[in-house]
């Protein structure tokens, strides 16, 4: 087999970099280590920056979003049981929406159907050759087990943090730069109405609380708990019991509570890794950089390379332009190397780290004061976090 190019990981970012070179008339193929059926059913993220919503609405695939999303001029931060409001719109003059990444994914598997887009699924044994000659080789081995080989011009690794495509960068060029947060997010998903129209990040002494949503009747929190937890340590009550307690007594009384339908512990981290290109090979998402989920940047930072992925690649087939593929990884590591700043300050300020003393406590204390009578700190906050410019 021959494709122009050969995305391994059939993710948000791998899909929607496909039908963006699918729109171009450049021949693409996805492979995926998992189901279509696992992929379509992750609960991720849930917070698009408006560069995102932007960027599905010019692909065609912003229909559902711009139907079922909801548009967030705003967001709530707490501490010492009284909350303040940033609003993006006041500050920005932008927004975010609230839709769910399972649902851009399902967006976008409906979209690529329409280009004749291959996705293969339940591919194994995925090795990548010739990287630095005019044509690569995928090798990997299909859902039946039957070995095939694909010749490409270039490979596009989207296939996370422990796929198999970075591992291709030579150990002598690859530098990784990694923070391990000492805490991990312990999340439900309830069929209940979210306690508010906007979300509200907490910092409370025994440990950070989100309220988030997916959609009228659904919501998603979080608490903050040490990365030794289990899941059967929490019931639903005591998950139930501790969010009300961290969140300022205003919200924690509004709060309606129900069975969870999905409860998990997600370990945070950040992650960055240099460069994100090597030979033929190139990285996009989770597969080059990871954010702890305080900053809401994950999905976000992903479409961010795929802007300058695709602008890159059909620059080169359309065009026979270099230029923008040689320049990738500087580009996107200089917007994603802000994304990493902006999600650790919003960790360091909002979370309980173990051994804190009273007087980091007090400067946290004192951060969020700030911020909440600062319109030039809210204006920082906000720039960061409806997303920083392309």
């Amino acid at each position: 087999m021959q494709h122009q190019v050969v995305i391994i990981g059939g993710g948000p970012s791998g899909t929607l970099l496909a039908l963006l070179l699918a729109q171009a008339k450049i021949d693409v193929l996805v492979l995926e280590r998992k189901t279509k059926e696992y992929v379509l059913s992750r609960i991720r993220a849930g917070v698009l920056e408006w560069n995102t919503v932007d960027m599905l609405t010019k692909s065609g695939v912003g229909s559902r979003m711009n139907t079922l999303g909801y548009v967030h001029e705003g967001t709530f931060l707490s501490s010492a049981n009284r909350q303040f409001r940033i609003d993006f719109k006041k500050t920005v003059n932008k927004q975010v929406m609230v839709y769910g990444q399972t649902e851009v994914t399902f967006d976008l598997y409906e979209a690529l159907r329409k280009y004749d887009v291959k996705i293969l699924h339940e591919v194994d044994d995925v090795s990548l050759d010739n990287l630095n000659k005019e044509f690569s080789r995928v090798s990997y081995k299909d859902r039946s087990g039957i070995s095939k080989t694909v010749k490409t011009q270039f490979i596009i690794g989207c296939d996370g943090f422990h796929g198999i495509s970075r591992k291709y960068i030579p150990s002598k060029i690859l530098k990784t730069y990694e923070k391990i947060y000492p805490f991990g997010w312990l999340g439900v998903l309830s069929e209940t109405p979210p306690v508010s129209d906007e979300l509200i990040y907490a910092n409370h002494e025994r440990g950070f609380a989100l309220a988030s949503m997916r959609n009228k009747n659904l919501s998603r929190y979080y608490i903050q708990v040490p990365n030794s937890d289990k899941i059967d340590k929490w019931s639903d009550q005591s998950f139930w019991d501790e969010l009300k307690f961290r969140l300022p007594t205003e919200t924690s009384d509004k709060i309606i509570i129900g069975p969870s339908i999905e409860k998990s512990i997600a370990p945070l981290r950040s992650f960055v890794s240099e460069p994100m290109s090597w030979g033929n090979l190139f990285l996009a998402g989770d597969s080059s950089h990871i954010v702890p989920p305080t900053g809401a940047k994950g999905l976000n930072l992903a479409v961010s390379d795929v802007h300058y992925l695709s602008k890159s690649l059909i620059s080169f087939f359309v065009e026979n332009d270099k230029n923008f593929l040689e320049k990738y990884s500087e580009t996107a590591l200089s917007r994603v190397w802000k994304g990493i700043r902006f999600s650790w300050w919003m960790t360091t300020v909002m979370h309980n780290f173990p051994g804190q003393n009273d007087f980091e406590r007090k400067i946290q204390l004192a951060e969020l004061e700030y911020l909440s009578n600062s319109i030039g700190a809210q204006k920082s906050f906000a720039e960061n976090y409806v997303g920083l410019p392309y």
